[in-house]
């Protein structure tokens, strides 16, 4: 059975057209408006990457910390997560990627949180501090819960490493685009960027490659080669913007993805 990210892709491979990522950190600025940014900015992207608040979320930069905080102060739980993602996939069928940290994971228990997933309709998973050879066996625990496990592919990855993750993997890999945190300014370039995402897809072309990190309305034309590309950073620090303003955020999404959608088709 195809999964509905497999499908997402096959969508946009035949509009020839990278597909649109979104990323945005559930309960920021609060479960309500959280809930109606997924529904609005989900009429433009092709999945929608939500992310676990963490407290220490080491990879990434100070945009999607400032959201964590801004949904730990309101006291979200893991538990609420998943009701904001099975409300948002009552009526949207746009896949859901849950992207966290194996702390979270590990506390929750992990059949408990596989199970929840389920339940809540996520249909894929990115574990950021959980690497491979490391998460074989919760990736294979996602695989039976018909859940794609995302496995992340940096610039340093060896090309051994590189041929073993991409045997392991599911129907997507997340490639990291440079050394950094998220939302840093892009340091490498575009063509660099593609060029060792082009080493990623010749070891398996049918493999779904995406690229994050550094992805912002200025980029992403330049990359629109990729099967996939991941804006992240650029909506987080749209809301602290909007909250500052004291704008609507959900308007303000909205118009950005749009316009985002605008750039790669």
């Amino acid at each position: 059975m195809i999964s509905t990210i497999q499908k997402a892709f096959n969508s946009c491979k035949k509009e020839k057209r990278p597909a649109l990522l979104t990323y945005t950190v559930a309960g920021d600025p609060n479960i309500k408006t959280s809930l109606q940014i997924l529904n609005n900015i989900s009429k433009h992207a092709d999945i929608c990457e939500v992310g676990l608040p963490h407290n220490t979320p080491v990879a990434d930069g100070g945009q999607i910390q400032n959201s964590s905080y801004r949904a730990i102060q309101r006291g979200i739980t893991t538990k609420q997560v998943f009701q904001l993602i099975k409300q948002f996939k009552k009526n949207n069928t746009t896949p859901v990627i849950l992207m966290g940290y194996f702390n979270t994971v590990f506390q929750y228990g992990e059949n408990s949180f596989l199970k929840d997933c389920k339940a809540s309709g996520v249909d894929g998973i990115i574990i950021v501090d959980l690497p491979w050879p490391e998460n074989k066996k919760f990736s294979l625990m996602c695989k039976k819960k018909s859940i794609n496990f995302i496995q992340l592919i940096s610039p340093t990855t060896s090309d051994k490493r590189m041929k073993q993750i991409i045997k392991d993997s599911h129907d997507m890999l997340y490639y990291i685009s440079m050394l950094s945190t998220t939302g840093g300014k892009l340091k490498v370039s575009p063509k660099q960027i593609l060029q060792n995402y082009s080493k990623i897809k010749k070891i398996n072309p049918a493999k779904n490659v995406v690229i994050g990190f550094g992805i912002t309305e200025k980029t992403i034309s330049s990359l629109k080669k990729a099967d996939g590309l991941v804006v992240g950073s650029a909506l987080c620090k749209a809301i602290t913007m909007s909250l500052l303003k004291k704008t609507n955020p959900v308007l303000q999404l909205n118009k950005m993805v749009k316009a985002l959608k605008a750039k790669i088709i």
